[in-house]
């Protein structure tokens, strides 16, 4: 029970890596406050819209008075530069960047002691898929946010980032090429990044702040080439 009491506020928390990483946390005893578009009984509402932000943080504080965690996990649209609308591109940065900023910045005066802000980037912030803007923009951004804060916020809140890159969030099982293009031999799961973030937040990661770290089981290490790897040119 290392985080038992403690306050995470986790946005995106409704399902996939968000869903685990809650239940993680409750699991270890915290106490885990949720904002996510999608309907449930956790706070609903959508993290591009300022006034939904103001509104949650002040719904966070008053039923706790401070925070000990935040992660922010939600996911932003992926479309590209064919189909992706203006509007969408600024939906885009708005749930992927602006909020974990305007979250930080909310709570900048109720962090408690040890607090730790943990932000969801990719492993596409660092390599693409062609009609991915929105989506990679958003997550290449939150990365570079992550540093900028760790500086502004340091002596008072650690943070840091991670890339989560094949994650599966539901129940398929993935083999052959799929699963060898990792060098670990498997596509991740939820837990994967869970346990990253747990870890992140303990007093075991003291010492680490500003960092983004990549979790996609080597995959982003890994050359393939037609004909290795089980990837055969058609």
């Amino acid at each position: 029970m290392q985080f038992k009491n403690k306050v995470v506020v986790i946005t995106g928390g409704a399902h996939g890596i968000g869903k685990t990483t809650k239940e993680a946390f409750e699991a270890e005893g915290a106490l885990v406050e949720v904002i996510d578009i999608a309907e449930g009984t956790h706070f609903v509402g959508d993290i591009s819209k300022k006034e939904v932000l103001e509104a949650f943080a002040s719904y966070v504080l008053e039923r706790h008075g401070h925070v000990d965690y935040l992660i922010n996990n939600a996911l932003p649209v992926m479309k590209g530069i064919d189909e992706c609308s203006y509007e969408e591109f600024e939906y885009a940065m708005a749930a992927g960047v602006t909020a974990p900023f305007y979250l930080a910045k909310l709570f900048q005066d109720y962090f408690a002691e040890g607090a730790c802000i943990i932000n969801m980037s990719s492993s596409r912030d660092r390599m693409s898929q062609p009609q991915t803007e929105s989506y990679t923009a958003a997550k290449g951004g939150i990365a570079s946010l992550t540093h900028a804060l760790a500086v502004s916020l340091a002596g008072k809140v650690r943070v840091n980032s991670i890339s989560p890159g094949w994650i599966e969030t539901g129940d398929e099982i993935y083999e052959g090429p799929d699963a060898i293009q990792q060098p670990v031999g498997r596509v991740g799961n939820t837990m994967d990044i869970a346990n990253m973030i747990l870890f992140l937040c303990s007093d075991k990661a003291g010492f680490i702040t500003g960092e983004n770290i990549c979790i996609d089981g080597g995959m982003t290490k890994q050359m393939i080439y037609h004909g290795e790897h089980g990837w055969k040119k058609e």
